[in-house]
């Protein structure tokens, strides 16, 4: 799950982690009181969306009088902002953050993840901030320290102090840096976070620290019991199918290829979408319609696929073993029945009740293509497209 920038500094705040003073505003009105209550002589309008990359994209504005705050606000409140991270169509800004502008002196990059090769947490921290951490970590890998956290000791003392003078923070910013990074850990482990990013992290000409941008995403198996997190979830910034998906206990995720893949269990998902690639094709979604689905949940989970307008052929791959092939095919025919179906459709059924759910596929009179191994039907899939 992931929030605004605007709700991941009011958390970083409650751990007391420095962050600009900033009004979120969902209309020109509102913004327009933000801007009186800032009272500031700079101020930084920022779009709010699930992606990064908007200063490149123009969501980043900064704006040396309140007229200009307010004007930027009104441009930036209903735009559909294109980033590298949203894909061609976007994401639309329904909230603006108006921030007090600051003179930044230094920028630095911390964050907290999962190192998942090593199983433990890692603390990363670099002094190029303010720029795309994956483009310095491959240009100039010599930028980057980490720290790899004990997961029974947690972050200690003396690897936030090394952290801090790796990072080029000196003197009273290394202190301050030292037990901001305590700050951040805990705020990673009592969230239940997958990652929380400041970037950049900035020393004012004042000398003050202060988490000028902000990223977290939390780790959606703990959140029955972070329920006040729950509530931050933006559910209009979701992919309208991903939350169908969800509500209907199918686990769905979008993604940029054209070939829809239906299959049953995470594991073999995930097969199946490594020899679609490795057959030099391109999976459009992750789709696991788990070991109980009903005839009706696969219907709607058949239906989700053809919404997408990228797809242009179906693979579905089903193991029979607690979910039985008879019952896919039940919903494949029922899906069929709604939806006018003129894409190829390659279906391997293996296991349980394997052969009364290929003779009611072939009693629906659609075109579709049998096979008997995951990759005769990757391969048979993206030589249909091609």
């Amino acid at each position: 799950m992931n929030i605004h920038e605007f709700q991941a500094k009011a958390l970083l705040k409650q751990f007391g982690i420095p962050v600009p003073e900033g009004y979120v505003a969902g209309s020109v009105a509102e913004a327009a009181a933000a801007l009186q209550r800032l009272d500031a002589k700079k101020t930084v309008v920022k779009a709010q969306i699930h992606a990064g990359g908007r200063g490149r994209a123009g969501g980043i504005v900064i704006s040396d009088t309140r007229e200009a705050a307010e004007q930027a606000a009104g441009e930036l409140l209903g735009k559909t902002l294109v980033t590298p991270q949203t894909g061609p169509a976007g994401q639309d800004v329904r909230r603006v953050l108006l921030e007090q502008g600051q003179q930044i002196a230094a920028e630095f990059y911390l964050a907290v993840t999962i190192d998942r090769e090593k199983a433990r947490l890692v603390m990363i921290g670099s002094h190029s901030g303010g720029m795309d951490i994956e483009e310095v970590a491959l240009s100039h890998p010599e930028h980057i320290f980490k720290e790899e956290i004990d997961p029974v000791f947690g972050l200690q003392p003396f690897q936030a102090r090394r952290l801090a003078w790796n990072m080029g923070l000196t003197k009273a910013a290394a202190a301050s840096g030292a037990k901001l990074m305590q700050q951040l850990f805990q705020l990673f482990i009592e969230s239940d976070c997958t990652i929380v990013e400041i970037n950049p992290l900035a020393i004012t000409d004042r000398g003050e620290l202060l988490a000028l941008d902000a990223k977290i995403s939390f780790d959606d198996n703990a959140l029955y019991r972070q329920p006040e997190i729950v509530l931050l979830k933006d559910i209009e910034a979701e992919d309208p199918k991903e939350r169908v998906a969800a509500e209907n206990g199918l686990s769905y995720i979008a993604l940029d290829g054209n070939i829809g893949c239906m299959v049953n269990g995470a594991g073999l998902a995930m097969a199946t979408m490594d020899l679609i690639k490795h057959y030099g094709g391109d999976p459009a979604n992750f789709l696991d319609v788990g070991g109980d689905a009903t005839a009706e949940k696969v219907s709607l989970a058949f239906r989700l696929i053809l919404e997408d307008a990228n797809v242009e052929g179906v693979f579905v791959n089903i193991f029979g073993g607690i979910m039985k092939c008879d019952v896919i095919a039940h919903g494949i025919a029922e899906a069929a029945r709604l939806a006018d179906i003129n894409i190829p459709v390659v279906v391997r059924l293996e296991g349980t009740n394997q052969q009364e759910g290929r003779k009611l596929l072939a009693e629906t009179g659609l075109n579709l293509v049998s096979v008997s191994t995951l990759s005769e039907g990757a391969e048979k899939i993206i030589s249909l497209l091609k």
